[in-house]
């Protein structure tokens, strides 16, 4: 597998992106970075302090003063917000409910991408994200637009929060999922969209063990 290749996984909320992502990465020995973490772990600090997340100025400055890491263990992916174990927190719904807003602020996505790339810079990396093949790694050699119908999303991350014993409303995430994709492809900086370049794989009745083949087998190609 070529030393330098980065594969970029874009797609709406719950279309799988983040659990495919680490299996691909997983099974090729790649390095997965996790943007969506990193953006609810500033939206988490941001709630914290009770900033106003309207004010892409005092966000862009809060996370000037933040440090975020991704520590990969056997486990998979801690997320450590000035050196605290975040990696639940950030799954809460408050943070899922504000992360679409804190994210779309110019000066927030300008300072992550500069983290992002350097994370990525030696390849051998899986990132996922809304903006991963048109902004962060407009030159990935492998790059995905996953899909999946809002019913479909919705009743996974229903499925997700009743496993985890949280209470869940499917209408409620619904929603919240169809109010995401809105926001998230109509903000004006990096918006959600699929790169010409990318290949489109519909999740919807696929498992994740299926989509995560497919693209493994779409990197080996490209590595030819």
């Amino acid at each position: 597998m070529n030393k330098k290749m980065n594969i970029a996984i874009d797609g709406p909320a719950g279309a799988g992106k983040s659990t495919v992502a680490k299996l691909v990465a997983e099974q090729l020995s790649f390095l997965y970075i996790d943007t969506g973490a990193m953006y609810r772990a500033l939206t988490l600090a941001a709630l914290r302090e009770g900033l106003n997340l309207e004010n892409g100025q005092v966000l862009t400055d809060l996370l000037g003063k933040t440090s975020i890491h991704l520590q990969h263990e056997q486990d998979g992916v801690r997320v450590l917000l000035n050196n605290e174990d975040v990696t639940e927190a950030i799954r809460m719904k408050d943070v899922t409910s504000n992360v679409s807003l804190v994210s779309s602020h110019e000066g927030v996505r300008i300072e992550m991408v500069e983290r992002q790339r350097k994370l990525a810079e030696k390849g051998q990396a899986v990132l996922d994200g809304r903006d991963i093949g048109t902004y962060v790694l407009p030159n990935a050699d492998v790059k995905v637009f996953l899909t999946a119908s809002v019913e479909e999303r919705a009743r996974r991350r229903f499925e997700e929060q009743q496993q985890k014993g949280m209470s869940a409303d499917f209408e409620q995430l619904k929603q919240d999922i169809a109010r995401r994709d809105q926001l998230d492809s109509t903000r004006a900086f990096a918006p959600l969209k699929k790169a010409d370049d990318a290949v489109e794989i519909d999740s919807t009745s696929l498992t994740i063990p299926e989509v995560a083949k497919a693209i493994i087998e779409l990197a080996k190609e490209r590595a030819r």
